[in-house]
């Protein structure tokens, strides 16, 4: 009896002590907390259609247009004149560039001259007898002649018998020997065809020049052009005249252009044609690099947004109720950093930046503050602004 008395006394402890167990969790479970629901705010646009211009950027580095290769074509000792042959010398239109010492030639083309006057002079009293009609303008012919300077062209001939004795007494071959020898001994003097710089020089005085050896280059700093290559899909669109924006690297300074020159055959390698723009300023200098932005087309009714808001390629996100709804649209044209879209109604708002986690469905709040900005804080505002 005893033992059924201490059994039961157990039994009854340890449903006691589970109870008061149960009892202790339960008292410390509590409720979890419904997740609240976060609505984002975003900003919004409204689309309104307009023509877009669409710019194509380029790049390139300038060079002269009137660029001149200096080049011997005859041999002699360098002479010095008034302004060293040095780089950066400036020299006006008509200045002397190079001078080659051509005193040996000079004497050559001296006696050739000399030689042509004595045939002159020894057929004038067979033309004051035979032909006494044709004596005067020979005569005349004589008293012009210069040993000091060019030789003067002969006489026109007026009759058969005239050209037959002219030239029986050998007077036109030598006339053009000399002829031939004045223009080579006009080549021992380079002289400048425009205003310009030296921009290369590979001789100083008292260099032995030989024939056929590259002297240096000379440019005229007035007018530059910069060769940029376009992709073919919008060579139709290039008309020469157009007016083209540039600048350097740095923005700080923007220049006009105009486009000059447009090639007329595609490069096999990069499907590309070569375009050059003509550009005057003072303040550019060869070798510059500078960026284009080329008018190709105008497309009308189109609206111009950041790449980031397209879906798929094809899709923007439009705001309907403040609610998130995905529509079609037609890109026409991609930039680094925008797009040039069609198919958008008027009056349709759209989204100015990827919203995360954005689907369509998704509620929104539009933020409707104008001139404030948004909360640094606030993790849930997304800002920015659309160019259209």
């Amino acid at each position: 009896m005893r033992n059924i008395i201490l059994s039961i006394l157990g039994l009854l402890l340890i449903l006691g002590a589970i109870f008061f167990a149960k009892k202790i969790v339960d008292s410390k479970r509590r409720s979890k907390p419904r997740p609240t629901k976060v609505v984002k705010t975003v900003f919004v646009d409204t689309v309104h259609n307009k023509t877009i211009r669409i710019q194509i950027a380029a790049n390139g580095n300038l060079t002269a247009k009137r660029r001149l290769e200096l080049y011997a074509e005859v041999q002699g000792i360098f002479k010095g004149g008034t302004q060293l042959f040095k780089t950066g010398q400036k020299y006006r239109r008509g200045q002397a560039l190079i001078r080659i010492d051509a005193s040996e030639y000079y004497a050559s083309v001296q006696s050739a001259k000399s030689n042509l006057y004595n045939l002159v002079t020894s057929i004038m009293p067979d033309l004051r007898l035979d032909y006494p009609e044709i004596y005067d303008k020979w005569q005349n012919y004589l008293n012009t002649f210069d040993m000091n300077k060019v030789t003067p062209k002969l006489p026109e001939i007026t009759s058969d018998k005239e050209k037959y004795f002219i030239t029986g007494r050998n007077i036109y071959t030598t006339y053009y020997n000399v002829k031939n020898l004045e223009q080579r001994l006009a080549k021992y003097t380079i002289y400048a065809p425009f205003d310009g710089v030296l921009t290369e020089a590979l001789v100083t005085e008292g260099t032995l020049i030989r024939q056929g050896q590259k002297l240096g280059e000379f440019i005229n700093t007035d007018v530059y052009e910069m060769e940029v290559a376009i992709s073919k899909e919008y060579g139709d669109l290039l008309r020469v005249g157009e007016t083209v924006e540039l600048s350097n690297l740095n923005k700080t300074k923007a220049f006009t252009g105009t486009v000059t020159r447009i090639n007329s055959s595609v490069n096999q390698a990069t499907q590309t044609i070569t375009t050059f723009i003509e550009i005057k300023d003072t303040s550019l200098r060869e070798g510059m690099y500078l960026e284009a932005n080329l008018d190709a087309k105008k497309e009308e009714n189109a609206i111009e947004i950041d790449r980031s808001l397209l879906q798929e390629g094809n899709k923007i996100f439009v705001v309907r109720d403040s609610i998130l709804d995905i529509v079609d649209v037609y890109p026409v044209y991609f930039s680094d950093k925008k797009v040039v879209l069609k198919g958008i109604p008027d009056g349709n708002v759209i989204l100015n930046k990827p919203v995360p986690g954005a689907y369509a469905g998704m509620l929104v709040k539009v933020y409707q503050s104008k001139g404030q900005k948004s909360s640094a804080s606030d993790s849930n505002v997304i800002s920015t602004n659309i160019k259209q």
